[in-house]
């Protein structure tokens, strides 16, 4: 591995006017892909195996034409104080609206309020409810503007008009707080390397990197079904990795140079060395994300696996532009420590026979070494620190965001309060029943039996009659909960009608469903749930047997997977805290707690796991190469801080500062992921990676570096640590020794 990408890292530095046309091409062709592509309309939500998914595929075989997925919209009128809707004059403008919206050629129907009774008992609110043929990212804008003029309209006459439902669907922004968490990786970098030119190579291989991998997910959006959250994390998380993994090759190159290597040798001994390192990193993260797949949600799926595209993209460039660019840069990048000398702190050539003072350990020797002496009482604290932020992850609670998680000033969140205030809570959430009474000898009778048990269970509020088809062997039957969409309440309640359509189905053998969006959220939340432990072993398994072929240990991978859970625990709980607790919520810009959102858990133990390991294989690699080169572990420890602790504390800055910047998204689960992510990478890199590791290894000595010698003779030889490399490079050094002599 090493004596490959030795290789490849001097044919990139040697060839780099070939191999940067080579990722302009590709940036330019996807970009223009990108640009010539199909819109993408809004990515189908489907959750095979489900029972609400089943109901929907029923609903579109025996109610064609129905468009059971089409985007919908509640126009919801509040009249003027004093008044009510069944005024007069009240009563005309919402008639005519209705009218004005019924007149879109992709509108399929408009329910009149006073027709429907959708008027409140108190006749201050009612609705109107606006179905269309096709998805709300799919509708022209023309029909977005025709909702919105009609609602204009109707203010105008004096009323309260709001809009919800999934008709003005819009994309996501991520706000001016994604470009500030660019900029603090500009400043950490140039901090880092105290060279404008040397800081620039990470960003502007990172920002390649992403465009292709965006630009690419842009293209295939329409004809994959991709939806915008996709580009997102892809952004997300190809903006972190890009960075961090250039900057561990650019740092290793410096550290090269210092050591005297020529410029061409010094790129190929980083790609060598620092490179493998890369590659071993990029795959347990691409192994994570890839992995959601097990969760079989189609939309988890994809969006997993156009983010392991962009961190594959990222780890090629740094492993060949990388080197490139350090070839154009020359002498610009200087060696490290070289900034010293600039600044006059190195001692003259003449006075080089003067007895040099030691160097002064940088801080990342004094912590080590710090960890060393006292590793039982680091261990400790760390190992407390994070149990106590786990505290709150006790009380999770999940679900998926609905209007009532949008901030007050959006027009679907008003909309929302306004049914919760005239027709209450469970308005917001109704639930649909489907009886497929298609089996039964008298589906009438079954349909009226369903609607009569289903009455009589607890947290009801109003059940319609049964709606058959035309066949009249399938029918709907909508029921309205006393709960709030995402309360336990409703969630028992959707249980209890499933309990009782078995009851149903055992005496008629008519099957009765549950649907609609409530129950969706119900069942992708219990689908994750049940997915999260068969995910966390085969992500971890994987991962793990990974990590002893770049160790060679069982104990060093082992403690990595237990120091992940320990971070990951703490960063939920950091997350329940904010989100679901309101702690700092002001300063995050949470504008409504409620339930975390359900794929929250399972997604983090994806990504979060995929990055810890980047830190453990960056850091650890340089303790295991001093203990293979001949160091006592103890000092092996304080070595690979001395050499790593720097450029890792800079690249989990920099991780976390991209994070950071999606908190400024205004899609809740953007903003939700970007923070947990964020304090994840916090716990894990300066909590569990640079205490709790460091004091493990101490503890253990040579017994964190033992193998079974049946195993080491069946592992593979990947020389992550660079020894034939550094063999092959040594011998080349003493033949051009010979030469010159």
């Amino acid at each position: 591995m090493a004596t490959f990408l030795y290789k490849l890292g001097r044919l990139s530095f040697r060839r780099r006017h070939f191999v940067a046309l080579i990722w302009v091409a590709l940036l330019t062709l996807a970009g223009v892909g990108a640009a010539s592509a199909p819109a993408a309309g809004n990515s189908s939500f489907s959750i095979p195996g489900t029972e609400a998914q089943k109901a929907f595929d029923l609903l579109e075989q025996r109610f064609p034409g129905t468009s059971a997925d089409g985007a919908t919209a509640r126009v919801v009128f509040k009249a003027p104080s004093g008044e009510k809707m069944t005024d007069p004059g009240n009563k005309a403008t919402v008639q005519d609206t209705v009218k004005e919206l019924s007149d879109g050629s992709e509108v399929v129907r408009v329910t009149d309020p006073y027709q429907a009774k959708a008027v409140s008992k108190d006749g201050t609110i009612a609705y109107a409810q606006v179905s269309y043929k096709v998805s709300g990212m799919e509708l022209d804008d023309a029909a977005k503007d025709a909702l919105k003029d009609s609602a204009q309209d109707a203010r105008k006459a004096g009323l309260t008009v709001e809009i919800g439902g999934d008709a003005l669907q819009a994309v996501p922004h991520t706000g001016s707080s994604e470009v500030i968490g660019i900029a603090v990786a500009a400043v950490v970098l140039v901090i880092t390397f105290g060279s404008l030119v040397a800081a620039g190579l990470p960003l502007l291989t990172a920002l390649i990197g992403v465009g292709i991998g965006v630009s690419a997910i842009t293209g295939l959006a329409s004809a994959l079904d991709l939806g915008s959250t996709t580009s997102t994390l892809a952004m997300m998380i190809g903006l972190a990795v890009g960075i961090d993994y250039a900057l561990f090759i650019v740092s290793r190159y410096r550290a090269e140079l210092a050591e005297g290597r020529e410029r061409e040798e010094a790129a190929g001994r980083a790609v060598g060395t620092a490179g493998s390192a890369v590659v071993f990193a990029g795959l347990t993260v691409v192994i994570a994300l890839v992995g959601l797949s097990v969760v079989n949600i189609p939309m988890l799926t994809k969006m997993g696996i156009a983010a392991a595209g962009t961190v594959a993209i990222a780890v090629l460039i740094a492993l060949t532009m990388i080197p490139a660019l350090l070839g154009y840069a020359g002498r610009k990048v200087k060696p490290m420590g070289e900034k010293g000398k600039r600044f006059g702190r190195s001692k003259p050539q003449d006075e080089a026979a003067e007895p040099a003072r030691p160097a002064k350990p940088n801080l990342g020797t004094r912590w080590a070494s710090f960890v060393v002496r006292r590793p039982l009482a680091v261990l400790l604290l760390g190992v407390i620190g994070l149990g106590a932020a786990a505290v709150p992850a006790t009380s999770l609670e999940l679900g998926l965001p609905d209007d009532g998680s949008q901030p007050t000033s959006t027009t679907h969140r008003r909309a929302y309060d306004l049914l919760s205030e005239g027709f209450g809570p469970g308005f917001n959430g109704p639930l649909m029943v489907v009886v497929d009474a298609k089996n039964s000898d008298d589906p009438k009778t079954v349909f009226t039996e369903t609607g009569d048990e289903i009455r009589g269970l607890k947290d009801v509020v109003t059940v319609t009659p049964a709606q058959p088809n035309k066949a009249g062997d399938t029918a709907t039957i909508t029921v309205i909960p006393g709960s709030q969409p995402s309360s336990v309440t409703t969630e028992n309640l959707v249980h209890g009608i499933r309990d009782a359509g078995a009851d149903i189905k055992a005496d008629t053998d008519a099957t009765v469903l549950v649907t609609g969006s409530t129950a969706m959220n119900i069942d992708v939340s219990e689908k994750l749930n049940d997915a999260l432990v068969p995910y966390l072993v085969l992500v971890v398994g994987l991962a793990f047997l990974l990590l002893i072929v770049v160790f060679r240990s069982i104990l060093v991978p082992l403690k990595a997977a237990l120091g992940f859970l320990l971070s990951v625990m703490a960063a939920l709980g950091a997350v329940v805290a904010v989100f679901q607790w309101g702690w700092l919520s002001g300063l995050m810009g949470v504008e409504q707690t409620g339930p975390v959102m359900s794929m929250m858990p399972i997604f983090m133990v994806g990504v979060v796991f995929g990055l810890a390991m980047d830190y453990e294989v960056f850091l650890v690699t340089r303790m295991r190469e001093a203990y293979v080169h001949g160091e006592k572990p103890a000092q092996a420890v304080v070595t690979g801080f001395r050499h790593g602790a720097r450029v890792v504390t800079a690249a989990a800055v920099i991780m976390m500062a991209v994070f950071a910047g999606f908190i400024g998204s205004s899609e809740s689960m953007v903003k939700m992921i970007g923070f947990g992510l964020a304090i994840a990478v916090f716990f894990d890199a300066f909590v569990v990676r640079m205490a709790i590791v460091p004091a493990v290894l101490a503890l253990l000595g040579r017994k964190a570096w033992w193998l079974p010698k049946w195993l080491d003779r069946a592992l593979p030889n990947v020389d992550v640590e660079g020894e034939g490399l550094r063999t092959r490079t040594d011998r080349g050094d003493e033949d051009r020794e010979l030469v010159r002599a």
